[in-house]
């Protein structure tokens, strides 16, 4: 009897065993059923994002055509930036469009008011006599806030009258008498912007004309001992300042003019040696040159070629990927080949966020907190550990990207994509928290082809540099690397000095304690 329930308790402890394992594959196999069916909806949605981007990217470039064609009427070109900032698809009535003013009737702006009598983005009222935000009159006799009236006579306060004879405290008299603290006339053959200064004095130097017959007469590389850009740097080393409020003080193509001047003064005067330093420049199209492709050696003319040039660098590695993008929800992405970057790199410079800005929704796009895989807050974080990790000793700096037009003429149809501005925030916001430096683009407002001037003269298909826009953007790069290294030194100079003085000081003192030492020794000796 005693064996026999042996062997059943046996018989038991094996059923439970095999029934135990049965329970365990069958949650196996049901977790591993379950893990399947998610990658394979994973690998789904990302196959669908995939088709979406190569569309939306397919559709870019039919818009980089139709930019090009548009460029050869620069009305045209106006009307149609217009068109795409203030979001309508057709205009009514005349336009006629400059840059900071909307003139008597059914006409458009680019920063002001649009076709009506509502308020525009900056600005003013069109054909009313409200008073805009930001803005002006048009067709009455009010005064704005930042701007001027237009077909009237009162003064604006940052800008000047249009077709009036009223003054502005910054700006311009433009087909009419007023004279302009940093601009002049305008829309004749007046002087601009380098003749007369912020209290009206003439000035030699800076630019001939727009709008007119003149040419820009760009820096020599010769120096004189009051700059004629000191009026003007206040303004455009206030690293903090948004794209907006650069854009109520000048146009785009005013600010590259004037920046590209100061940039090259400051290459001119550089002393730090760049021959045994070498740089990697890891980006996208406008990285690699698009644009110049059909022309023989074009990659000379690509801003890392020219930028070796600049400073007289040992090497200047060009790892531009047209398409490509910061995150894994589209091409060749910065997140996995940064490990392309030469161990012995010294500078890195990474300019990106333009593909991400024509493909991802707030889904792919993530956010700080998660920083989820595949999104761009996740991998743009994990671009810049990694590149913290395998490059410790080398100088890092992240470049936002350039503003364009095409953002908005495909956001304009593609309501899930994200304005360029969120994806310029984040990286700033991680380049800080990871001590890399920011060349901000962004917010500088040079080469903006939200400005149809910007698009004739440098910046063709609105977002891919001519041989012109790309010479700026290297000398840009230049001049802020070499302030950087300007900095640097000045800040070990100081750290020196303030070293030195606390040694010298620390000298004084035992010094000091020595002689009162000997005098006490001297005191304390037996008398003769």
């Amino acid at each position: 009897m005693k064996k026999l329930n042996e062997i059943l308790m046996i018989f038991i402890f094996m059923l439970t065993a095999v029934l135990a394992a049965a329970v365990g594959l069958k949650a196996y196999d049901i977790y591993d059923t379950n893990k399947r069916l998610a990658r394979e909806q994973e690998e789904l949605e990302l196959a669908e994002v995939m088709a979406r981007n190569e569309e939306a990217q397919s559709r870019v470039s039919q818009m980089q055509a139709e930019i090009l064609e548009l460029a050869e009427d620069k009305e045209e070109l106006e009307r149609f930036i217009v068109r795409i900032q203030s979001g309508e698809q057709s205009f009514s009535g005349e336009e006629t469009v400059s840059s900071n003013a909307a003139v008597s009737g059914n006409a458009s702006v680019s920063y002001n008011g649009v076709s009506g009598n509502g308020t525009g983005l900056f600005g003013s009222d069109v054909s009313g006599n409200g008073a805009g935000a930001s803005g002006s009159d048009v067709s009455g006799n009010g005064t704005g806030a930042f701007d001027s009236d237009v077909s009237g006579n009162g003064t604006g306060a940052f800008t000047s009258d249009v077709s009036g004879n009223g003054t502005g405290l910054f700006g311009i008299g433009a087909s009419g008498n007023g004279t302009g603290g940093f601009h002049g006339d305008i829309s004749g053959n007046g002087t601009v912007s380098g003749n007369v200064d912020a209290f009206g004095n003439i000035i030699p130097g800076i630019r001939d004309t727009v709008s007119g017959n003149g040419e820009v007469n760009y820096y020599d590389g010769s120096m004189t001992n009051s700059s004629i850009f000191d009026e003007w740097r206040t303004i455009y080393e206030q690293e903090e300042m948004s794209l907006e409020a650069r854009r109520l003080f000048r146009t785009s193509l005013e600010e590259t003019l004037e920046v590209n001047q100061a940039d090259r003064e400051r290459i001119a005067e550089n002393k730090k040696d760049f021959s045994q330093m070498k740089i990697a420049c890891l980006g996208d199209s406008i990285t690699a040159a698009a644009n110049l492709e059909g022309e023989e050696g074009y990659q000379q003319y690509a801003y890392p070629a020219r930028l070796k040039e600049l400073l007289g660098a040992e090497e200047v590695y060009n790892l531009g990927i047209g398409g490509s993008s910061i995150g894994r929800y589209w091409s060749d992405a910065y997140v996995d080949r940064y490990q392309e970057i030469p161990e012995d790199t010294d500078i890195i410079l990474v300019m990106g966020g333009t593909n991400d800005g024509f493909c991802v929704s707030d889904k792919e796009f993530g956010n700080l907190e998660e920083r989820a895989y595949r999104t761009f807050c996740g991998d743009l974080n994990e671009l810049m550990k990694g590149l913290k990790e395998k490059y410790p000793q080398a100088e890092i700096f992240f470049v936002t990207p350039l503003p364009n037009v095409l953002q908005d003429y495909l956001m304009s149809e593609r309501k899930y994509l994200l304005p360029q501005k969120k994806f310029a925030d984040v990286m700033i916001a991680l380049a800080k928290e990871y001590g890399f430096g920011v060349i901000d683009l962004y917010n500088s407002n040079i080469l903006d082809s939200h400005d149809a001037n910007v698009v004739a003269d440098y910046i063709p298909d609105g977002v891919h540099g001519n041989h012109d826009g790309y010479q700026i953007l290297a000398e840009h790069f230049a001049s802020r690397l070499v302030q950087h290294y300007e900095k640097k030194e000045a800040a070990t100079v100081r750290k020196q000095t303030v070293s030195e003085n606390h040694a010298d000081s620390k000298a004084m003192k035992e010094n000091a304690a020595q002689v009162q030492n000997m005098d006490e020794a001297e005191k304390s000796a037996p008398q003769d």
